[in-house]
């Protein structure tokens, strides 16, 4: 079950701090949280930490999101400087919300993005896709494994999301954001998705390789994180994919329904290896960083906003039944999501957390990047950890694995498509900025229009 659908690394742990002086950080953060905060007040306190990760820790040449990044300074695999493709695109929409509420200035966020549109520019591409991992000081590939040592179309969905947005965002601008939109623009058109077919077939493919060709061999069918792939490949204005490939290659030929419910709730669809609970809750965030999921529908799924609800409240009942009696797990302590975790000797090591791989560590991320589905549930979350849990909150935000049960463990470390989608999904919840953005970018309209989608909060029909 290959990266169980996950766009992280496996195993290695690491990262380190670097503060970029050429820009200014966001205000300090670290004072205690009080009881009396205000809801508002907590959202704007857990974007800005969040948004530290992609400001003040940045890989310090590329300025795109590291891979991980470490208070401790350990890094077992040297890579620090690596960066990585998905979890900077999420840096990216991160960067946008700072900006829109004030948390960074506007001209230096200009100024940082086309340096980082530059970068990119110039970087490995593989028929116009990026890799998983690139050195952020060369702009070479890193392999993610021996033969993932090319294009990564899955990671460079959720980075050419926030390009698109970036774009959106800056279109309108003065000369040096028209500028910027304008390389955001090129970028995007020089992604070959239609090679990603291995030749015509009806279904994208995650990897090629100028080495290793398709050996990888990685169809991308769902039910997981992977449907934003499919859906800008199919509103590329220049390397498009017909609706065909969407709807034999993605959904199985029809086959990926299910009328399978859990704590009464409908899945909807089978997700990948996890039909009973549903899949870690990152399948429900990574690809509504842009797509707006509240009345959507295609020919099959009937509302995508209900689904992803669903999903995320299996996971908050799961964790509220707490079969295997973990200390600390309930309403106020909950979230399974893939990211780092407690091994059986205290070490810090890699899974996908789901109610089936529930080995008593929560990850913040899960809760935090939730609030669209479950506000609620995810304000809960939030207080509880800020107020009642301040040890599991670091520089750039709450750490990435934590557990009560064993006796308040955490690790000092991130991870970047972790920390990378809590300010946005939190935006998206609290002003739809980053939907609006994302959906009424004309070539993303058409796309939907082309797969049959639907949504009138928009005017797809």
């Amino acid at each position: 079950m290959k990266k169980i659908v996950l766009s992280v690394a496996i195993a290695s742990i690491s990262v380190a701090s670097c503060k970029n002086s050429q820009i200014k950080p966001v205000p300090d953060q670290k004072a205690v949280v009080q009881n009396n905060i205000t809801d508002e007040q907590l959202m704007d306190r857990v974007q800005k930490d969040a948004l530290k990760y992609f400001w003040e820790y940045a890989e310090p040449h590329s300025m795109l999101g590291r891979e991980r990044y470490h208070e401790d300074n350990i890094y077992p695999d040297n890579d620090k400087h690596v960066v990585t493709t998905g979890g900077s695109g999420f840096g990216l929409a991160t960067i946008l919300v700072g900006v829109e509420r004030g948390f960074v200035p506007r001209k230096e966020a200009v100024k940082r993005l086309t340096h980082m549109m530059n970068f990119l520019a110039k970087a490995d591409r593989h028929k116009g896709a990026w890799s998983h991992w690139i050195n952020g000081e060369t702009g070479k590939t890193v392999p993610f494994g021996k033969k993932d040592n090319g294009g990564d179309l899955v990671e460079t969905a959720f980075l050419t999301s926030g390009i698109l947005m970036v774009r959106e965002y800056f279109k309108n601008g003065n000369p040096e954001e028209k500028a910027l939109a304008a390389k955001c623009d090129e970028l995007w058109k020089g992604i070959q998705w239609n090679w990603y077919t291995k030749g015509g077939e009806k279904v994208l493919y995650w990897h090629w390789s100028p080495e290793y060709q398709w050996e990888m061999n990685f169809p991308l069918e769902g039910y997981n994180e992977c449907l934003i792939t499919y859906i800008l490949a199919a509103s590329s204005p220049t390397y498009s994919i017909d609706a065909e490939t969407y709807y034999k290659g993605w959904t199985r030929n029809g086959t990926y329904l299910t009328d399978k419910t859990k704590y009464g709730l409908p899945l909807y669809v089978k997700h990948n290896y996890a039909e009973e609970y549903g899949g870690p809750l990152f399948w429900a965030q990574y690809s509504y960083i842009g797509l707006d999921p509240t009345g959507l529908s295609d020919k099959l799924v009937k509302n995508y906003f209900e689904l992803n609800k669903n999903q995320t409240l299996i996971d908050y009942q799961y964790c509220v039944e707490n079969p295997k009696k973990w200390k600390g797990f309930g309403p106020d302590y909950w979230g399974l999501t893939a990211g780092y975790t407690r091994n059986e000797n205290g070490s810090t090591g890699y899974t996908a957390h789901m109610p089936t791989n529930d080995n008593g560590v929560i990850t913040p991320t899960a809760a935090l990047s939730s609030f669209p589905y479950t506000p609620k549930e995810s304000m809960d979350f939030l207080r509880f950890i800020y107020t009642e849990k301040p040890q599991f909150i670091g520089s750039a935000g709450p750490y990435d694995a934590t557990s009560i049960h064993y006796n308040d463990w955490f690790t000092p470390r991130y991870l970047a498509i972790d920390q990378g989608t809590i300010a946005p999904m939190i935006e998206n919840y609290r002003s739809g900025f980053l939907w609006k953005l994302f959906m009424n970018a004309p070539e993303i309209q058409q796309g939907l229009k082309k797969l049959s989608f639907q949504s009138a909060k928009y005017g797809i029909k």
